[in-house]
């Protein structure tokens, strides 16, 4: 085990998570310059697709990780039964789900019900279905948006530890993205169901959705469950549905004969619309 693996381990993961959701929501201009101007060159973030251009301007750190895109920046696949990328960031590993499994990296993976909360009976659709995981760097954009038109059916918020979800964790952690805590949307779509799965990171692990804004924080002590049903929240393919403060990992679930993927490969660069696969 290496050194970075240990102090995933070890750190105080909810208490260090706290203290960076208010530093980065923190006004005073040095501070808040110094931290935008660090991430800006030391991960490349190219300012020319932001709707605001001037990384200072921003009001703090948090409003220029969540920043807007110019109208343009991003567009969907103009095929209309293309699956679109629901976030900026890399694949991490994309493919068929075998027996309600999951493949996370060489030598590990998770079940589809440990992801859903161990909900075997929300897992059922998925038991081979197909999977795309996509992991989003600080110089991401980090807004995600909707790989499907879909219906909002239930929400649910999973408890759990807040680990890196960078490459190194990625490979050395048991069933990571089962043990991180994350909010599991479930859609109803025009070919049955889908889920979108916002998994929370170490610093700073929070979740806003564009129907219920700020869901995480607050951490949960147990699983928490809100039904939609009735409520007829129909988001567009290529819709804006939630975003991260602070960056993390997408895994989207479909079920068998839903869609196909398109050949993706490790770390292959994906962009918001770009196209992952076609129903």
């Amino acid at each position: 085990m290496t050194f970075n693996v240990f102090l995933q381990y070890i750190l105080p993961h909810r208490a260090l998570s706290r203290v960076v959701y208010w530093a980065t929501r923190w006004t005073f201009a040095p501070w808040k310059n110094w931290l935008i101007a660090t991430i800006v060159r030391n991960y490349d973030v190219d300012m020319a697709e932001a709707a605001q251009s001037d990384p200072l301007a921003y009001q703090h750190f948090n409003a220029f990780f969540t920043r807007k895109l110019r109208p343009g920046a991003r567009q969907a696949d103009a095929d209309p039964a293309a699956l679109l990328s629901p976030a900026d960031g890399r694949i991490s590993h994309a493919g068929t789900i075998v027996d309600g499994r999951i493949f996370q990296a060489k030598g590990q993976e998770y079940t589809a019900a440990e992801l859903l909360g161990g909900d075997a009976a929300a897992a059922a659709p998925y038991r081979n279905g197909r999977f795309a995981t996509v992991y989003l760097s600080p110089r991401d954009y980090h807004r995600v948006h909707m790989p499907l038109k879909g219906t909002l059916k239930e929400t649910v918020h999973v408890p759990g530890r807040i680990f890196s979800v960078a490459p190194f964790a990625v490979e050395a952690i048991p069933r990571l993205f089962a043990r991180n805590e994350r909010l599991v949307c479930h859609f109803e779509g025009e070919h049955g169901p889908f889920v979108v799965v916002m998994v929370g990171a170490i610093l700073v692990s929070s979740v806003a959705t564009v129907w219920d804004g700020l869901v995480i924080p607050p951490y949960a002590s147990s699983i928490r469950r809100k039904s939609f049903g009735g409520q007829d929240i129909t988001l567009e393919r290529f819709a804006e549905m939630a975003r991260f403060n602070m960056g993390s990992t997408v895994i989207l679930l479909l079920p068998e004969g839903a869609a196909e993927l398109d050949a993706l490969q490790p770390q292959q660069a994906v962009r918001v619309g770009q196209r992952l696969g076609r129903g």
